[in-house]
């Protein structure tokens, strides 16, 4: 019997990539044929609707789960080959992590962080005042948001670096929150992580991601720089210059239109810096230019829209 070949090493510029990689469950294909490298030393937004694949994108990226075909390789590794220098590198906060329910939190962190040499005390000890976490309490005690918090500071304390989050804020106060995003924008400022983030709180998470990658249906419809995205989406509303009603608007970069004869709304999808300057004097109208917030992109990026013209 031959061995298998060694796994080539992968370029470490990239914290995760994904090569025409699929899984597929009985009955449902939750990934299919994706590829992206996930840049190092950003923070990416990983968007979709429920079952649209992310889960299964973060647990592939941890090594927690196999692809049915194709390749994913995490901080330069084969995920079906990591191991400790990897995994010690790596962090993972799911929204429904395991715990061993009869420690206390304090328990809980000493234990955890046994295995983990560059484990932070002082980051632990900043990070469980900050986000007010029960370190006396039983785990089995706490409630839902306590739990989160909790799996936080497991997450980040042994400084990875690469961290991936599934809907770590879901149970947070808003107040939790906004000191949540605080520490993950320290940890890339102070240790040039990588952050994914799975969230359906946009309006939060848009305050500290670069990137977006978008899935839909187990595909990527998606994958740009925020500040591209915030470029070329835009709502203009457009209004008559004269008596006459507004003509018919048909160019390729409208993506919705609400109308009446004197004033319209349309969603569009340009990178011309001139366009609707160039819009406005094609049709003898007005236009004022407004940016679309991460929340009203969400549905724009899930369709297959294409390219931007």
């Amino acid at each position: 019997m031959t061995s298998a070949p060694p796994a080539k090493a992968h370029p470490v510029a990239a914290a995760f990539t994904a090569d025409r990689l699929t899984k597929i469950f009985p009955g449902h294909t939750a990934l299919d044929d994706v590829t992206l490298a996930i840049p190092a030393g950003h923070v990416v937004g990983l968007l979709g609707r429920n079952g649209a694949g992310k889960t299964t994108l973060l647990h592939l990226a941890a090594g927690l789960a196999l692809p049915t075909s194709g390749a994913c390789h995490t901080l330069g590794c084969r995920t079906d080959r990591l191991d400790s220098p990897e995994l010690t590198r790596l962090g993972l906060v799911m929204q429904e992590a395991k715990f061993i329910e009869w420690m206390t939190v304090a328990q809980h962190l000493d234990f955890t962080a046994s295995f983990y040499p560059q484990w932070d005390r002082d980051l632990q000890r900043r990070l469980a005042e900050l986000l007010e976490v029960p370190g006396k309490r039983k785990i089995a005690e706490l409630s839902t948001g306590d739990r989160q918090k909790v799996a936080i500071l497991l997450g980040v304390c042994h400084r990875p670096a690469l961290l991936l989050l599934d809907e770590p804020m879901s149970s947070l106060d808003p107040i939790v929150r906004a000191r949540m995003l605080d520490v993950l924008l320290e940890r890339l400022r102070d240790d040039g992580c990588t952050v994914v983030i799975s969230s359906h709180l946009l309006s939060d998470i848009e305050k500290i991601v670069d990137w977006i990658i978008a899935l839909d249906a187990g595909r990527v419809t998606e994958d740009s720089a925020l500040d591209e995205l915030q470029e070329s989406f835009a709502e203009w509303t457009v209004t008559a210059a004269d008596a006459r009603p507004l003509p018919a608007f048909a160019a390729p970069f409208i993506l919705a239109q609400q109308r009446s004869d004197r004033l319209a709304r349309l969603t569009v999808r340009t990178r011309a810096p001139a366009a609707a300057e160039e819009f406005a004097a094609a049709h003898g109208v007005a236009v004022q230019t407004r940016r679309l917030s991460l929340d009203e992109m969400f549905p724009l990026l899930l369709g297959a829209q294409g390219p931007a013209r």
